[in-house]
């Protein structure tokens, strides 16, 4: 009997952001992620427009992890008629719970703000979800084991394998009529300080690989050495050093990183804020989730007493007030909303303040403006004066890079069928595809936006 299976690249093709895509098979049809585009204007627009694949047809939705580029759509798609499962391991939906809540806040004010300033174009400017509507799709959460089968229907199974990356992550595997699928979702580094090592798929006839960093190696960079030169930089110009950072995993393996080098007497005790209500509630289910990392309980426990944790909005102006040198992490890491904002407002133009960005900087966010040595940057419908001294660390990253991609890969028994690029910018998708073809022997396709694939054989 022939199977026929299309494809529907929905979100992250050509594009880092907005993980999306459906698998249409005979009996059955599964959503993969179901991420927000992030970015540049063009590619936040798609955000607003209906998805070119019947919402009421998808039979059930299987997250990877909780980022917002893969779970940040969901609250749309549920108030578009999605209603059926929703399906992750118990901390990638616990981590998606506290973003898309943290996220319906932020799209509320935001959308408040404008109208009362007066610089959205639109009127009245609307969020693009509500905490109501946020609510609604938590709602539909079902949490599954790593590692053990689920069926789905009569012939299709699924399972999560660890991954790395941030705390819940997985790899998604698919039996779908005899035939293994692999979304790798966002592979994780073997190293990480916080992290296990991801594991690697032995099996995959049709394969779906990010490629966020697949053009490039992070650096190899001495953190402690950095951070002990930069802090101590901080205290002698009695500056604020800002990290935007992800609440997510990031946050946390900074706050870890800086409480190290303290009790190694690297540095000395000066403040190290977290103003990030979402970054403080992800550290929480590193306590409720001991499996999923390194981290033992008691040191946990010591770190938390050492950090200052941020949770009132009033807080956040003590802080900026306060003229003592400090350490501040707070979201976004991309620089694209949240807590960051505030500070970066109010200290960007001073020049004894510092900004590290650490991991990716999409295309089209503040993150990469600065990057790129903007003048002036954009907040809140007014401009600012970049005089802050801006800093970037890759090693931190939570991506693998090409290489650890390769590693990942390595355990593959047979060539796929087919392996499609997903998840990166088209210089970094198209270096790996090279890549493949030079190692491997592999024939990778680059899909586009919306894009859909026919996948056959006989079963």
């Amino acid at each position: 009997m022939k199977t026929e299976v299309k494809i529907h690249f929905l979100g992250a093709a050509g594009t880092v952001t907005g993980s999306k895509f459906v698998i249409a098979t005979p009996t059955l049809n599964i959503m993969v992620d179901c991420g927000m585009f992030q970015g540049v204007k063009q590619l936040r627009q798609l955000n607003w427009e209906p998805l070119p694949f019947d919402v009421s047809d998808i039979d059930v939705v299987l997250l990877t992890h909780g980022h917002l580029d893969h779970v940040g759509y969901l609250p749309r798609l549920v108030k578009a008629g999605f209603e059926k499962q929703i399906i992750g391991t118990a901390p990638t939906l616990a981590v998606a719970k506290i973003i898309l809540l943290d996220s319906a806040k932020i799209h509320e004010e935001d959308a408040e703000r404008a109208n009362k300033e007066g610089y959205s174009s639109h009127m009245p400017a609307l969020p693009f979800y509500t905490m109501e509507e946020a609510k609604r799709c938590i709602a539909l959460f079902s949490p599954e084991p790593k590692d053990e089968w689920i069926t789905l229907s009569e012939n299709i199974s699924c399972r999560f394998r660890y991954n790395g990356h941030i705390i819940g992550a997985t790899f998604i595997e698919l039996d779908i009529f005899g035939k293994r699928f692999v979304f790798s979702g966002d592979v994780g580094r073997p190293d990480d300080l916080l992290l296990f090592g991801p594991k690697r798929p032995q099996k995959a006839d049709f394969l779906f690989l990010e490629s966020t960093y697949g053009d490039r190696h992070h650096p190899i960079e001495d953190l402690e050495a950095f951070f002990v030169e930069l802090i101590n930089k901080t205290i002698q110009q009695q500056g604020k050093l800002i990290i935007p950072s992800f609440a997510v995993e990031r946050a946390q393996m900074l706050a870890y990183l800086l409480w190290k080098l303290y009790k190694k007497n690297k540095i000395p005790n000066i403040d190290i804020v977290i103003d990030s209500p979402m970054g403080s509630n992800v550290l929480d289910l590193f306590q409720r989730f001991p499996n999923w990392h390194k981290l033992p309980k008691e040191q946990y426990a010591e770190m938390r007493r050492h950090l200052k944790i941020v949770k009132d909005y009033s807080e956040t102006w003590k802080t900026i007030d306060d003229a003592r040198p400090k350490i501040v992490i707070a979201g976004s890491g991309m620089v694209t909303g949240g807590r960051v904002l505030t500070y970066l407002k109010q200290l960007i133009d001073e020049p004894h303040t510092t900004v590290l960005l650490v991991g990716y900087m999409a295309e089209g966010t503040r993150g990469r403006y600065l990057l790129e040595g903007v003048d002036e940057i954009k907040f809140y419908g007014k401009y600012y004066p970049v005089r802050a001294k801006i800093m970037h660390l890759q090693s931190l990253s939570a991506h693998a890079d090409q290489l650890e991609l390769l590693g990942w890969l390595s355990a593959i028994e047979k060539p796929p069928t087919h392996v499609f690029l997903v998840h990166g910018e088209p210089g970094a998708t198209d270096a790996l595809r090279v890549k493949l073809k030079d190692e491997f022997q592999w024939e990778a396709i680059i899909p586009r936006l919306y894009e859909v694939f026919t996948l056959s054989w006989e079963s």
